[in-house]
């Protein structure tokens, strides 16, 4: 059954204090959109083995949200990398490999893919100046959320008035991992062996991904909050990669987190 209703995205209350300035952003769920079977909903992953005009027209309506043209909305080809691209003014639609992106172009939507990883929106309202990452555990740990708020200050933003919102992701009740992933973190800082938690499953914890998230972000020097939602336990209002492994789907949709500074 399709589902006509109108986009209607979780807004970061962090991200909305500063009520008078031009940039406004969104955490959108799977309602909202055209897509059906597996994929019903708001699905805007053009890597989806979905209909095609189905992921077009979500993502037009993701643009129309922001009172945008569709060829407004800038995506990027996401790997798990440490990487950040620009938008400028001359945006031409195309997709670089990259995992973030920054802008301080007025009238572009940016934004990130995600179905459990983290999605994260960077503002510095004063400055103009805003960003959004895609950040799972390979992402955060090799340094995407510092990369993209190190390039908005290449941009001109005030690190100290930088703002950022981890969006609906998988929570640590519904993310068991064995223990070469544990060993991988904690080889990488035995500090981190805080954001383990031992499963009933010998060997194997529950992994805490949005804690880590929230701290390489302060310590990066910005606040930053969390929406506090998970991906893998509202199947109705997220899509989530775990979920479909385990249920043995073929395919998955994928949300997005977008934000844009908007034009006078």
């Amino acid at each position: 059954m399709q589902d006509q209703a109108f986009p209607e995205p979780i807004v970061s209350p962090l991200l909305a204090e500063a009520p008078e300035s031009r940039i406004r952003h969104g955490f959108f769920t799977r309602r909202g959109g055209v897509s059906e079977g597996i994929y019903r909903g708001l699905n805007v992953g053009l890597g989806s083995n979905d209909d095609r005009d189905r992921v077009l027209e979500n993502r037009a309506r993701v643009s129309r949200w922001f009172g945008l043209q569709p060829e407004r909305l800038a995506t990027v080809h996401q790997v798990h990398s440490p990487d950040v691209v620009t938008v400028s003014a001359d945006y031409d639609g195309a997709r670089p490999t990259a995992d973030a992106m920054v802008t301080v172009t007025p009238g572009v939507v940016i934004g990130v893919l995600s179905a459990d990883c983290g999605p994260i929106l960077f503002a510095d309202a004063k400055n103009g100046i805003v960003g959004a990452a895609h950040a799972g555990w390979k992402g955060t740990l090799t340094g995407v959320l510092e990369n993209t708020v190190d390039a908005m200050v290449a941009l001109g933003a005030d690190r100290r008035q930088i703002v950022a919102c981890l969006g609906p992701s998988i929570s640590k009740a519904s993310y068991e991992v064995g223990p070469e992933f544990i060993d991988r973190f904690v080889s990488h800082d035995p500090a981190y062996q805080v954001f383990f938690t031992p499963s009933p499953k010998d060997g194997h914890a529950m992994f805490d991904l949005p804690a880590l998230t929230l701290k390489r972000l302060t310590d990066a020097g910005v606040r930053a909050e969390t929406i506090g939602l998970c991906t893998y336990a509202d199947p109705q209002t997220f899509y989530s990669y775990r979920r479909t492994t385990h249920a043995g789907e073929p395919d998955y949709g994928r949300q997005i987190s977008a934000i844009a500074i908007m034009e006078n």
